[in-house]
């Protein structure tokens, strides 16, 4: 049939007659060396009209690029109904009269950050029941076209598509879209957005739901406005809702983190003035008058300790009393955000239909890798049909070499990390020996905050950050293709197995650096007589600033995760952007008359179905950021939340614009990654009493104001010089004397001892150069501390979690409710459909054969349950 394209619309999502709704559409390159793919595709269409679905063709002599054929595909009522009982598709058999007890007080105060009441509820509440087609006049049926949405429809049609043979049945049992996608039999395999993001569709009965969301939720401009959940999971389906249901919960409880996270670092910034310790260090009566021992071998010479001025104050922002209460308070948070979101996910599963879902009927399904990779069968205990299996002994080697796969990257993650710590050591020297003299040092404004301590550690994150970023880009594919390798069984097991690798990679991935300055960096040093050195090499162990590591893990915080958030924003807009300028750079010179909606779509690019995967995986590890080393850098919830209300936005411009619509797929909770945040919510306790214990500076000061403060005062006067212990110069050895050139003018032979950050004995003491009882106090303070922390914010965790129910009490409600009255109506039902049948029996005799679907004879049906 000769279609005159110049007269069809670019928006049309009709087959050619108007009518009929392309619910999807299949792509290929006709390679005309090719028989066998030919012969797939023809059996694979034939046995889809088999099936029910009608098809429509477009030559490739109507496409753009004058190459690929294009096969819309659409499902009649008769599929529609068939497969909805299949699936047992829950449909809308009575308005609800449940009141709507939700109001909030003061609920004014939210009205300038809400959207309007169609785009929020597009559709009024129903009980809902699951759909049987010899029931079908139960529901509520208005419109046969309407009743089931597209997201529906898709579901359906991509049900069947899954499970088509593209074979003849004497020739095996190979089947499924995914296998011809794997195969090059067809290009692609998608359902349609519903029109142009930018405009509406011209068609009265076409819904525009991509432009609403477009308008309403993918806009920069919309960024202080709530999220259409609703819209998106009847656009998107409940799989990609509940992930912007859940980000958008994590944004909004970010906010009050950000909150006291910023009032606690104002503290810091008010309280400048009562810091007696940086006064004393910044003094030229004290801080001038103490000579520092060396911080490294040979380039480092003595200094004075009021050198590190600007670096105590710059501690003290992050390292004082309000950072013990940030740190009990974010233990308790996390706790918050977990058993509310227990709560809104389980209200999601009531206002979606997913209360009775089991997932697993949806994703136990056989991967299709799998049934070709796997030669051999046996009978499945619950079907009793044969299926392919994978012998223990090559599941097992194959399991091996994964583990030894993931064990060699994290391995070599470690080695980087070390290299990177063996940078630190021998690039200090250097630093030192060359901003001795440097001309920054004159700078008015920066010049004091240049120092050696701060170009190592800053140069050190940055390069850090790159070998991540490049470590990460390389194991991304090898996770996935030790994953492909272990052949998992089903999506479920695919995902949950490609979950876990990838999640152990990052953490030691962008976890290993902070591991290593908040817990080891400053704390096997030694003393200037007997300095401990990095694998017995010439390399000493670095030290900790007099103002503490904290200002040094709050450096390296800040890098790694503002430099991931920037560049993920960046390579999350830009890439899909900049590929399908690329792609469709042909059809932009075609007239607009000429671009078929179908074509249009083809040429953005797929989601994919790990496309979700990703973006779990960058909130999870950013989540990790804000929780694991809080305690260092209270501000940063308030990074992350800047940065997840920019990235709702971006995933939504780029699935709303950038991506081929999605199959719809169900989903009743987030998944293995709650989990996740479970484990890291209890680790984060554990790091941040470690972090106040022992790399903030907060034990040793408390202990010195209630138990060593000379004049028993409750003030910090005298902690500095408390702090230090005293060393004899002519003792230090001569591979860690420095030379002659390095040391500053006024450093002469009168001097004969200097001090070093830790609790011994001075020279000439019977056990000099050991411990003190201070020390012993100070360690026993640290632990008690992590003890008393730990079990006081884990007794609060545990009694908020009993605290709150999981199922808010008017969801129950609700559930009962629908329960009953599905009882209820389908008993009333029976009733009358039995009355009606007696009826008719007693005016005639009437012989009728059972049938599980009354009118099957129509086509057939790939699989009687699922």
């Amino acid at each position: 049939m000769e279609v005159d394209k110049q007269k069809l619309s670019k928006d049309s999502v009709f087959f050619r007659d108007g009518v009929r709704r392309i619910d999807f559409v299949l792509s290929y390159v006709d390679d005309k060396d090719c028989d066998k793919k030919q012969e797939r595709r023809r059996i694979y269409e034939a046995n889809l009209e088999k099936a029910g679905l009608e098809l429509e063709t477009e030559d490739k002599s109507e496409s753009e690029d004058g190459k690929t054929y294009f096969v819309k595909i659409h499902a009649p009522w008769e599929v529609l109904t068939t497969y909805a009982d299949v699936l047992k598709i829950k449909v809308p058999f009575k308005v609800s009269d449940m009141p709507d007890d939700r109001e909030m007080p003061m609920n004014w105060l939210s009205t300038p950050f809400r959207l309007p009441k169609h785009i929020m509820h597009p559709e009024p509440d129903f009980f809902t029941a699951p759909f049987s087609k010899s029931k079908s006049d139960f529901f509520l049926i208005e419109n046969q076209d309407t009743f089931f949405p597209p997201s529906t429809r898709n579901r359906i049609v991509y049900y069947i598509l899954a499970r088509c043979l593209y074979v003849n049945e004497d020739c095996g049992d190979k089947k499924g879209i995914k296998r011809l996608l794997n195969n090059g039999s067809y290009t692609a395999a998608f359902p349609l957005h519903d029109s142009r993001y930018w405009i509406k569709s011209k068609y009265d009965n076409c819904e525009s739901e991509r432009h609403d969301l477009y308008n309403h939720w993918a806009q920069f401009l919309c960024f202080f406005k709530e999220q259409p959940i609703n819209r998106i999971r009847n656009y998107y389906g409940e799989k990609i809702g509940i992930y912007f249901a859940w980000l958008g919960f994590y944004t909004e409880m970010l906010l009050f983190a950000a909150v006291v996270g910023t009032i606690c670092f104002l503290y810091g910034f008010l309280t400048f003035d009562e810091n007696q310790w940086s006064k004393e260090i910044c003094s030229d009566e004290i801080g001038g008058k103490i000579v520092m021992c060396p911080l490294c071998d040979k380039k480092c010479g003595f200094w004075k300790l009021n050198t590190t001025c600007n670096s105590s104050w710059q501690s003290h922002l992050f390292d004082n009393v309000a950072t013990v209460f940030f740190a009990i308070f974010m233990g308790i948070w996390v706790t918050l955000f977990l058993e509310f979101w227990k709560r809104r996910q389980a209200r999601l599963e009531y206002e979606w239909d997913l209360v009775d879902f089991e997932e697993e009927q949806q994703q136990l399904q056989l991967r299709p890798e799998y049934e070709a990779k796997c030669t051999k069968s046996k009978q499945n205990p619950i079907t009793k049909e044969m299926e392919p299996y994978l012998p223990v002994t090559s599941k097992c080697a194959r399991s091996c070499l994964s583990g030894a796969t993931v064990l060699l990257w994290i391995s070599l993650i470690i080695a980087c990390i070390i290299g990177v710590i063996a940078y630190r050591l021998a690039v200090y020297a250097a630093f030192a020996s060359i901003m001795k003299d440097s001309p920054t040092n004159h700078l008015e404004v920066v010049g004091p905050y240049i120092t050696p301590q701060l170009a190592t550690s800053v140069t050190a994150s940055c390069i850090n950050f790159v070998i991540i970023m490049i470590l990460n880009l390389m194991y991304e594919k090898v996770a996935v293709w030790i994953t492909d390798m272990e052949i998992p069984k089903t999506h479920l097991e695919y995902e949950n197995k490609l979950t876990m690798k990838m999640f152990l990679f990052q953490f030691v991935n962008y976890y290993s650096s902070c591991f290593y300055v908040a817990f080891f960096k400053g704390k096997f040093v030694g003393y200037p007589g007997k300095y401990a050195y990095m694998f017995g090499s010439s390399l000493r162990n670095e030290e900790c600033d007099p103002g503490g590591c904290l200002i040094e893990l709050t450096t390296q915080l800040v890098i790694v995760m503002t430099g991931k958030q920037v560049w993920g924003n960046i390579q999350e807009a830009l890439l899909p952007w900049v590929m399908n300028w690329w792609g469709s750079r042909k059809a932009r010179s075609h007239p607009e008359s000429l671009y078929s909606r179908w074509e249009q779509d083809h040429d953005l690019q797929s989601f994919g179905q790990l496309g979700l995967f990703y973006e779990y995986l960058e909130m999870v590890i950013q989540f990790g950021f804000i929780t694991l080393f809080v305690a260092s850098f209270p501000l940063a919830p308030l990074l992350a939340l800047f940065n997840n209300i920019i990235e709702i936005r971006v995933d939504a411009w780029k699935l709303t614009t950038q991506f081929r619509r999605p199959v719809a797929a169900k989903a009743h909770s987030i998944g293995a990654w709650e989990e996740i945040l479970n484990g890291m919510a209890v680790l984060s306790v554990v790091t941040n009493a470690f972090i106040v214990a022992f790399t903030s500076d907060m034990m040793p000061r408390l202990v010195y104001m209630y138990a060593y403060q000379p004049r028993g005062e409750m003030n910090m006067k005298g902690y500095i010089n408390n702090s230090l212990s005293v060393f004899n110069i002519s003792e230090i050895p001569y591979r860690s004397m420095p030379d002659e050139e390095e040391n500053p003018v006024w450093f002469n032979s009168s001097i004969t001892t200097c001090r070093y950050r830790d609790y011994r004995y001075p020279p000439g003491h019977e056990k000099e150069y050991s411990h003190t009882m201070q020390f012993w106090h100070i360690l026993a303070a640290k632990l008690a501390f992590i003890i008393i922390m730990e079990h006081v914010v884990f007794l609060v965790k545990y009694f908020v979690a009993w605290l709150i129910p999981d199922v808010p009490s008017d969801v129950k409600a609700r559930v009962k409710r629908e329960r009953f009255l599905v009882q209820e109506y389908l008993h009333n039902y029976e009733v009358e459909k039995l009355k009606m049948q007696l009826s008719e029996q007693s005016n005639q005799e009437c012989t009728c054969t059972p049938m599980i679907y009354p009118d099957l004879p129509k086509h057939e049906l790939l699989s009687e349950v699922l």
